[in-house]
């Protein structure tokens, strides 16, 4: 029952050997197939994918750009994934969740708010700096917008190798434009010392938000 308990709380299974990155795929799994370890290179544990800024010229004014086991061969069986996130000033990751994972979004760059909506319809909201870290919990929808002066940058891990996402993060509809503009007015309208010092941002005021 202990070893249950533990295994279920991990996302993905946990590997039997040291490294696997991916080799050609013959047949589908749940995860992809090692290579031969004599074939097994510095290489494939490297990954030049989030060097550069995303496409930002869109509706949006943001890019997402994510690593998994697919393009990131080091990354099978270790139950990671790494993304790079680009906002023009005013650019916005529209509410969009991850079946499969849990987000460590980090802001290397700008000013932004982050949150997330839980199953209650709460909002938790914070304006991050940067070097701020936040936590989108897995399944929950979540989001991200520029109200800074300057193009913002962010980094994450989620874990799983495979995390999915859901929810359109290249388009907005008009109740979420209406949902992201509430809750972007309650923050940056908040006193300083809430947006600042308060360690629990639930933002009670949006506490019957539905969706459709």
């Amino acid at each position: 029952m202990f070893c249950t308990c533990i295994s279920l709380g991990l996302a993905d299974p946990g590997n039997l050997q040291d490294t696997c990155p991916t080799g050609p795929q013959t047949t589908f799994i749940n995860g992809l197939l090692c290579k031969n370890p004599v074939n097994i290179s510095a290489s494939d544990f490297k990954s030049t994918k989030l060097r550069d800024a995303g496409n930002t010229k869109n509706s949006l004014g943001s890019a997402v750009s994510i690593a998994t086991d697919i393009d990131f061969p080091g990354l099978n069986t270790l139950g990671l994934s790494t993304a790079r996130t680009d906002l023009e000033v005013a650019g916005l990751v529209t509410l969009h969740f991850h079946p499969r994972a849990t987000e460590m979004f980090f802001l290397y760059k700008g000013s932004v708010i982050a949150g997330f909506i839980d199953t209650n319809n709460k909002v938790f909201g914070k304006l991050m700096k940067a070097g701020d870290v936040i936590v989108f919990p897995r399944g929950l929808l979540h989001f991200c917008s520029n109200v800074g002066s300057e193009f913002a940058t962010a980094y994450s891990v989620l874990n799983s190798q495979n995390p999915g996402v859901m929810g359109n993060v290249d388009a907005i509809s008009s109740s979420d434009s209406d949902i992201m503009n509430k809750i972007k007015t309650r923050l940056i309208s908040s006193p300083e010392s809430e947006v600042k010092d308060t360690n629990d941002a639930t933002l009670s005021g949006f506490s019957g938000l539905h969706f459709a």
